[in-house]
Formats: structure tokens, sequence, C-alpha cells
């Protein structure tokens, strides 16, 4: 069983419980997931099946959509409700318009710490076991990039907010770090994630509902087949040879190609100037690898070969 589970994640569930519940449910142990989320946390979770793990370097790297609350007043050293208060109450909060400016001021490329309870890993383990085992360690700020980072709704102490960022992004930290500039000190109450690059939360599935439709064998209802991702790449059929040299992760050149779709309706000759990826299918329709074009040889690489022998379990 290959292909993509658009999973909506209920709260006080790790990223990892809902991997147990989909192996359990669907009784296939090859599944992963494409970017975490926080127990607090709710919303998309991408899930990978079978062959689709081996894209994860593609879909966990894309932007994603947050809607949320963030409390002034105190920050916490989760930054989040979960954790304890490091501050004593501050109820002196901000006028709108300077809380709009700070807000702005996150937008762009920043340089971010992660929260100290985080799975960010330090020297190959994650920062929340160090801080229970009070171990030191040196934070480092990594580059982030906020596409936008609005304000829904203000009712102090509480803002609802909208923030489009990329992947590598802490919420909690963007909400401490706004206390921390607005000088009254805040953390994340909520957090829900609508979107993961062109999938949104509308198209996801609770656990309850994926139950359900598996056990009337109507997986089709929630299963992304493994053929149609990554649409976004141009897709190549290969004539049989060209699928046999594929396998063997062997260059392909243009006499080993049926032909190149680089959208739906529309099909283009082997000669992109500007390197990028292509897809790769059989005759029969099977995805069969990820290439790059090399201009110098006239000819593709496949760097990434879906093995179709490899185990659904």
């Amino acid at each position: 069983m290959d292909g993509l589970i658009l999973v909506d994640k209920p709260q006080n569930f790790t990223s990892h419980d809902i991997v147990l519940k989909i192996r359990n449910i669907l009784n296939i142990k090859k599944v992963g997931h494409y970017g975490t989320l926080d127990p607090l946390a709710t919303g998309l979770l991408l899930l990978a099946l079978g062959k689709a793990t081996r894209f994860f370097p593609f879909y966990s790297t894309t932007d994603k959509v947050y809607e949320g609350l963030i409390r002034l007043g105190f920050s916490t050293d989760t930054y989040d409700s979960a954790g304890k208060p490091t501050s004593s109450e501050e109820k002196n909060y901000p006028q709108k318009d300077n809380l709009l400016k700070s807000m702005k001021k996150f937008e762009g490329e920043i340089l971010q710490l992660p929260p100290p309870y985080s799975a960010k890993k330090y020297k190959g383990k994650p920062l929340y076991a160090l801080v229970r085992e009070k171990k030191e360690f040196e934070l480092r700020p990594s580059k982030v990039f906020i596409h936008f980072f609005q304000l829904i709704k203000y009712n102090p102490p509480l803002l609802e907010f909208k923030a489009k960022c990329s992947s590598g992004t802490y919420i909690r930290s963007l909400a401490h770090d706004l206390g921390e500039g607005l000088g009254c000190r805040a953390h994340l109450s909520e957090l829900t994630r609508t979107d993961v690059g062109n999938f949104n939360i509308k198209e996801s599935r609770s656990i309850g509902e994926i139950k359900g439709l598996a056990d009337a064998g109507k997986i089709d209802k929630f299963l992304i087949p493994f053929e149609s991702l990554l649409p976004e790449f141009p897709k190549i059929i290969l004539k049989e040879r060209g699928s046999a040299l594929v396998k063997n992760g062997n260059l392909v050149s243009p006499e080993n190609i049926q032909k190149i779709i680089l959208d739906e309706s529309s099909s283009a000759d082997i000669s992109p100037e500007r390197e990028e990826v292509f897809r790769m299918f059989s005759l029969e329709g099977k995805f069969l690898a990820l290439a790059k074009k090399m201009p110098e040889k006239s000819c593709f690489h496949p760097f990434l070969v879906i093995d179709s022998k490899e185990a659904d379990k």
C-alpha cells in the first residue's frame, strides 16, 4: 500500500501516536509523517505509506500555514500553555497599533531560536531530553522565513493570528519572541495547522473517519495514490528500454523516452534550460523514479529510484 493520507490530528496526541494508529488500522508497518505537530497542536498532518515515505525531502520542506491564539501577559518554559510560567503576570497590554507593528517586524527572513522543550536535536539528542536531564547546551538560531504574521482578532490578553512560514519555523518561538519584543511576555495558547504546501485541512480526515472507511473497504476515499504525488514536477513517459535503464539507476537518453508532459494538457521536448526534477513513469503508468536533466550529456539522471520490489509492509 503506497500513497499519502491527510489526517486531522486531534489535541494531546503526538505525531508518532497518529502514525501508530494508522499502522494498526491499515495493518502496514511502513508509515511516516512529513513534519511533526506538537501534542498541543491540532490540524493537518501528512502521513506517507510505503514507497511514499521516500518523498520526505520534498514534502517536509514545504511552507505551512497556521491559525491560533497567543496569550499575552506571561511566558512559559515550553513557550506554550502546557508549560510552567517563567514570569510574573503583566496586565499592561499593548495597544492594537503597537501590536500590529511588532508582528510586522517578524515578517520576512528572521533568525529564530527553537524552544528549549522541542524535538530539535543537539549533538544527536532532542532538546527536551537535555532539559529534563538538566544538562547545559547552547541554542543556535536558524534562518526561517515568515511570509505573513497577521492579526485576526485582538481581545486582550488573547490575540488570534494567522501565519504562513517556511519549514522549520516554531510558532511557539514566534509567540514567545513577540511577547519579549512587546515587553509583556507571551506564550502560545492554541494552534491549528491548516495548510502544508498545496494541501488544506478541508481535504483531511479524522482518525475515526479513516478507520470507518478502511473497515468498509473504501481506502480510496482517503488514500492519495502514489502515482499522483509530486504533480508539480513534469512527467516523463519512458519506453520499455528506458524503464529497464531507470530500474538499475542508469542514465536515460532521449531515444528511450516516449514523451514529456509538463501538465495535464501540454507536452514539450527535452530541452529545458534550467535544471528541474522530473517524474519518470513506465508505459503502464508505474512511478519509477525522480530524475534530473544533465544538459551536458543530453540525458536524464535518475537520482531517486523507486524499487518496484520494495515491500509494502
